[in-house]
């Protein structure tokens, strides 16, 4: 369905959308949602229309949404869940989060600035962390343990070949049983400064809870050393810190960090082959700077921690 379709039935059979009201398409992101800026009696909300086979998914996003307005998470509200049956769309009304992307706006503040959003992202991604599984979700380990073996089969099946797979494969198996016994927790699952908001210097928002999932919520953790740390690195150790009331984590955490991000090595190459094979080349070079941070993972914590 394109857009200008789309654009007709939202305006016309949302009932949230009638009236005098404003609506531009939002383009960013990798999301298949298509998203708008919609202005109504002055106020400016987010809408997000998406193929009703997605529903109950979104149901479960929206649920964890009044979860995270019960935390008081600095994140959008949500306003409204609702359905178009007869066109094959479902929607989404929240309320909007101002400002510009921690990924663009972070390179132009001050190293303590950009340190302090980090504090304050942490902080956040710890309230987030309250909302607990739900019963019927299987263990972390047992539902990990089975994602990464079929990763490892397809990246074994592709000829594209990382930079020590041989010796990142074995790290990985020496260390998959601390897994065991971790919290099964709410997970963003995509907490990096690409959905991150911030306005006056400070954290506006944190978006896109579309990716979450549940388990260990040290794997969040691992989107600092792939995306985030490339962009500021005071931003990266704020956030760390932040996360554990400003103090350092404990090894622990380095050696659940180090094993995520080395699993990701091989989860990335996979991904991106089948979604933006194009940006092959891209990944890799993402790839083999997470490897130079932790010379190959004979290092648990990364180099730039210390730089920050």
């Amino acid at each position: 369905m394109g857009h200008i379709n789309d654009y007709q039935i939202i305006k016309e059979y949302i009932p949230f959308l009638q009236g005098d009201i404003e609506i531009d398409p939002i383009m960013k992101g990798y999301s298949d949602d298509r998203k708008y800026a919609v202005v109504k009696d002055n106020q400016k909300y987010l809408l997000r229309t998406f193929n009703l086979k997605e529903y109950d998914r979104k149901s479960l996003e929206y649920e964890a949404l009044i979860k995270m307005q019960e935390y008081n998470v600095k994140c959008s509200r949500p306003i409204k869940l609702g359905s178009l049956p007869d066109h094959g769309i479902g929607y989404m009304v929240l309320t909007f989060i101002e400002g510009d992307d921690a990924s663009e706006e972070l390179p132009k503040l001050s190293s303590n600035d950009q340190f302090h959003i980090g504090l304050q992202s942490g902080k956040e991604l710890h309230k987030i962390h309250q909302y607990v599984a739900p019963s019927h979700i299987s263990s972390w380990y047992d539902r990990k343990v089975v994602k990464h073996k079929n990763y490892m089969e397809e990246y074994k099946k592709l000829g594209i070949r990382v930079n020590h797979d041989l010796e990142i494969m074995s790290f990985i198996d020496d260390n998959l049983q601390i897994m065991k016994n971790r919290p099964n927790l709410f997970q963003h699952d995509d907490f990096h400064v690409g959905n991150l908001i911030v306005e006056d210097n400070s954290l506006s928002g944190v978006i896109d809870f579309n990716r979450f999932d549940w388990g260990d919520p040290i794997h969040e953790f691992l989107k600092v050393g792939m995306f985030s740390s490339e962009v500021s690195i005071p931003f990266s150790v704020g956030q760390i810190k932040g996360y554990h009331h400003n103090q350092e984590p404990n090894e622990w955490f380095w050696k659940l960090y180090s094993l995520y991000l080395a699993m990701c090595v091989f989860s990335s190459i996979v991904w991106i082959r089948k979604v933006k094979p194009e940006e092959t080349d891209i990944m890799i070079s993402k790839l083999n700077r997470v490897l130079e941070d932790h010379n190959n993972f004979e290092l648990i914590k990364p180099k730039w921690y210390f730089e920050g």
